[in-house]
């Protein structure tokens, strides 16, 4: 029998983790996920001038001008955008807090980066695939790729690795105009893996979590995020 998991510690678990796992990403240096890449480099440049801008208020920020576009692209916009970037701002507190709490991790060299890595994508497709099984508003990214996908009828998987894509193609254009041509700045090898494979990782993740846990509401707040 599935053992039952409640949405609302889902959404709890998907902040935690995907923030855990981005700091593992960032502790690695082999370029971040692409989806967080933008966020990064913002928060790379301007905290050249704004020492105080970290990276966690580079993503909630960067997340309130997605929700602008989606409400734009969709012409309405709904109360669970503005729940999406309250998830916006927890998850930017808890990424700076696994930022430092990572840091403190005395191993360094090639091995232990390239373990950070692994451990960093897997564990942020684990974080995006608890998001998508909860019914609390998820990051503006989430929300965004969940919207489209549920508007055009295609699979959350097959949209994520557009959006990925995209987001890629995006941060390395910003990698360029902050930092020089030809000079990758958070944007290398591992955020172009990531790019290609982070979708299929969240589809194949999502199954694992349906196949073992049978999502419940503990709490009767659904019909305030479905508008």
């Amino acid at each position: 029998m599935k053992k039952t998991l409640y949405t609302e510690v889902a959404y709890i678990l998907g902040i935690v983790i995907l923030a855990i796992g981005t700091a593992f990403m960032e502790r690695a240096d082999f370029g971040m996920s692409m989806v967080v890449a933008p966020a990064y480099l913002f928060h790379l440049k301007l905290s050249e001038f704004l020492p105080f801008f970290s990276f966690g208020m580079a993503e909630y920020m960067l997340q309130a001008v997605l929700l602008i576009l989606l409400s734009l692209i969709l012409r309405k916009a709904k109360r669970t955008y503005l729940f999406s970037f309250v998830t916006a701002v927890l998850y930017g507190f808890a990424l700076d807090g696994a930022i430092w709490t990572v840091s403190l991790i005395p191993f360094s060299g090639m091995l232990f980066r390239v373990v950070y890595y692994i451990v960093g994508m897997l564990m942020c497709s684990l974080g995006v695939a608890f998001f998508f099984h909860t019914y609390i508003a998820p990051e503006a990214y989430e929300l965004f790729v969940k919207e489209i996908a549920e508007k055009h009828g295609q699979p959350i998987s097959r949209v994520k690795t557009i959006y990925d894509c995209v987001s890629c193609a995006l941060s390395i254009l910003l990698s360029f105009a902050f930092f020089g041509l030809w000079h990758f700045e958070g944007v290398k090898l591992g955020t172009v893996i990531c790019a290609l494979v982070n979708g299929w990782i969240i589809g194949k993740t999502s199954k694992v979590l349906q196949s073992r846990f049978q999502f419940r509401d503990r709490l009767p707040l659904r019909k305030y995020f479905q508008h």
